[in-house]
């Protein structure tokens, strides 16, 4: 009997909220990212209803919406690759991650991945493609980088280290079309510890890439069937050099038919014959469109007859209904080519869809994503989502879906609820900061208000149904513009300051910025030396709110959604008023009231690990490879009054905690001058 789908139980507690129990049946799990692929570029997103003579065509991408669920308001952490696959791995967004703004190479954090996570939760992982993220030079060898795909939680690595071998699409050959010496010449490729370009004769990347993962699934299936698995496919195309593919896609797809692991030197692939960057799709040759045009429409088309290929596998081996597969793109459409005197623009088949913005940008044409889900017999087919959601979602809903708890360091929410239409979505967060010294393009499409603007610092948000966003940052008084997307997709009519209402909604958006991010020494921002605002508190007593958790956890955990075993008040932070006889987990919540706006530095120590938030910000991360004793310490800047605060604590045997926290020119004497409360 095939997997069923991933379903929910709710209780309602005693206090009235609502407890959903996950399943802990896991299903496998296959990202696809491609790079640089707008909104618009889908058929069913845009170009099957968009005028004009010029369109795109992605037929298994339509089928597989049609098969599934369209995310139409899915949105990449930053509108550049690096970035927005750093948070997507970590499960942060840019208020919390390590790698920002045009950080490109920068080595992951050794920290929670979506690859540790799900070996944790026993599943084989692969990261097949693109990373650039490795940390060192972008050529060199194993010894130079510090943060290597098999070092972040994946078995397997087959693919690009840095960011600029992504740059070209035939890792052993010279291209002679190149517009500079570094688009011209082979980079490096790399399988596990061996680097392999060499052996990659007349092999586009495309192709490779599905076919060693069509290898890989089929060769785990027959070693282990019982193990779900978890491939991140992450395609360097239609990114960069608009190179063409050797020859049509092979018919059939699937087990017996598409482009196959040959895995002979200088033949590793089927579609490695003929004359690389040579192939037009015959649906874009002598159309009218010119040389650029017939190559990006034809780079698309390749990548949607790979994720048909890799369905119609999933089908063959049976094990569709036991696999979710994702597809989306790391940020808004691009504007290069890397072709001599040949200029490529994404106006050609308007990949920014209805929308203005292109990578870089951070008007939706740049952020918003083309996402799609499927997983037949558990996403309901044909489904269409208008919910908000972010690439940093990805993590707690995948170790949701493997029936493990979601984690408490991670800025995201589970996203099975949208997925499968079972069980009530938890709201997450859409946030996005980005420095960039281009100006916006100028392109007759986009809105006027939109055309040749400064970018510089940039950040966005939504919060209650609104988007807020500001460019040329100068300053936290720096108004947001606001927008009703949804509404008004173009965004044209800027309705910052226009009622009372949103006077008051701009003032909100600056103080939920300051709430849910921290300063990064690597990428200065304009406000990073604002205190986070206060909160009003009503109906407040001395003391915080702790809930105690049974279960062997593999991380802190999150458990919003998860019914305690014990709950209760203690004066603090104070591990003698719980009840740990069943704990797994405790979170203490509450208030902490600061006497004096400044800096107050905390400092953690348990024979645990453990997660402490003021606000939504993350103060201390004292979670993954953390050791017992372990004194961590942070420094936060905050206002006079009070501040939400959260400690999620791992419960082991003879569990200790320690939590001091200091002030301006008071020393360790705040701890006494400061408050805890909770509200009744």
């Amino acid at each position: 009997m095939k997997l069923l789908a991933i379903f929910f139980t709710f209780i309602l507690a005693a206090n009235g909220s609502l407890w959903a129990t996950p399943s802990k049946s896991g299903p496998n799990i296959i990202f696809i990212l491609t790079d640089d692929l707008g909104w618009g570029d889908l058929g069913v997103f845009y170009q099957n209803s968009k005028e004009g003579d010029k369109n795109l065509a992605t037929p298994q991408l339509d089928k597989m919406a049609r098969e599934g669920i369209q995310m139409r308001r899915h949105y990449c952490p930053a509108p550049v690759c690096a970035p927005s696959r750093a948070s997507l791995l970590t499960g942060l967004h840019q208020g919390h991650a390590d790698v920002r703004d045009n950080q490109f190479d920068k080595a992951l954090p050794d920290n929670h991945t979506l690859g540790t996570v799900l070996q944790a939760a026993g599943y084989h992982t692969a990261l097949i493609g693109k990373y650039g993220l490795q940390g060192g030079p972008k050529e060199g060898t194993l010894e130079d980088w510090t943060a290597y795909p098999t070092d972040r939680g994946f078995d397997d690595f087959f693919g690009l280290v840095s960011h600029t071998a992504g740059h070209l699409h035939y890792p052993a050959h010279n291209w002679p079309l190149g517009d500079t010496e570094r688009h011209s010449v082979p980079m490096q490729f790399w399988h596990n510890d061996k680097e392999i370009s060499a052996s990659l004769k007349k092999c586009y990347t495309t192709d490779l890439f599905t076919a060693f993962a069509k290898k890989w699934i089929v060769e785990h299936r027959e070693r282990n069937p019982q193990q779900p698995f978890f491939v991140y496919l992450a395609y360097d195309t239609p990114h960069a050099a608009l190179q063409l593919p050797t020859r049509a896609y092979p018919k059939g797809g699937g087990l017996k038919g598409g482009v196959k692991w040959l895995g002979k030197r200088n033949k590793m692939i089927n579609t490695a014959v003929g004359k690389i960057d040579s192939w037009i799709h015959p649906d874009y040759r002598n159309r009218g469109y010119s040389n650029v045009e017939e190559r990006f429409a034809t780079m698309t088309r390749r990548i949607d007859s790979c994720v048909g290929d890799l369905l119609k596998l999933l089908r063959d081996l049976d094990i569709d209904e036991e696999t979710l597969v994702v597809f989306t793109s790391d940020n808004g459409p691009h504007k290069e080519s890397y072709l001599k005197d040949e200029l490529y623009r994404p106006t050609s088949f308007r990949s920014y869809g209805p929308y203005d913005g292109i990578k870089r940008d951070l008007w939706e044409g740049g952020i918003r994503m083309p996402s799609l889900a499927w997983w037949p017999g558990s996403i309901p087919a044909g489904r269409i989502d208008h919910a908000p959601s972010q690439f940093h979602d990805w993590l707690n809903t995948f170790v949701d879906l493997a029936g493990e708890p979601q984690l408490a360091m991670s800025d995201g929410v589970s996203l099975s609820p949208t997925l499968t239409g079972l069980g009530l979505q938890e709201p997450g967060q859409v946030y996005i900061e980005y420095y960039n010294k281009r100006s916006t393009p100028t392109y007759e499409d986009f809105d006027k208000s939109h055309r040749g603007r400064p970018r510089l610092q940039m950040q966005a948000l939504f919060l209650n149904g609104y988007k807020g966003v500001r460019m040329d940052i100068q300053g936290h008084q720096d108004a947001f513009e606001i927008y009703d997307v949804e509404n008004d997709p173009q965004e044209t009519r800027n309705l910052a300051g226009s009622s009372p209402y949103f006077e008051k909604l701009q003032q909100r958006m600056k103080d939920h910025i300051l709430r849910i991010r921290r300063p990064n020494m690597s990428a200065p921002r304009p406000y990073d030396e604002e205190a986070v605002p206060a909160v009003a508190l009503s109906n407040a007593a001395r003391g915080l709110r702790w809930r105690a958790y049974s279960g062997n956890f593999p991380w802190v955990p999150k458990l919003s959604a998860t019914r305690p075993e014990r709950i209760g008040v203690s004066n603090g932070f104070d591990l003698d008023a719980v009840d740990l006889s069943v704990a797994g987990a405790v979170i203490f919540e509450g208030y902490i009231r600061i006497p004096r706006t400044g800096d107050y530095v905390f400092s953690l120590k348990t024979t645990s690990g453990a997660i402490m938030r003021i606000h939504d910000a993350i103060v201390i991360d004292a979670d993954y490879a953390y050791k017992s004793g372990q004194v961590v310490t942070a420094s936060i800047r905050l206002e006079e009054g009070f501040h939400p605060i959260r400690l999620h604590l791992l419960a082991g045997d003879d569990l200790e905690l320690e939590l001091k926290w200091s002030g301006p020119e008071i020393g360790e004497d705040v701890m006494a001058l400061t408050e805890l409360y909770y509200e009744r």
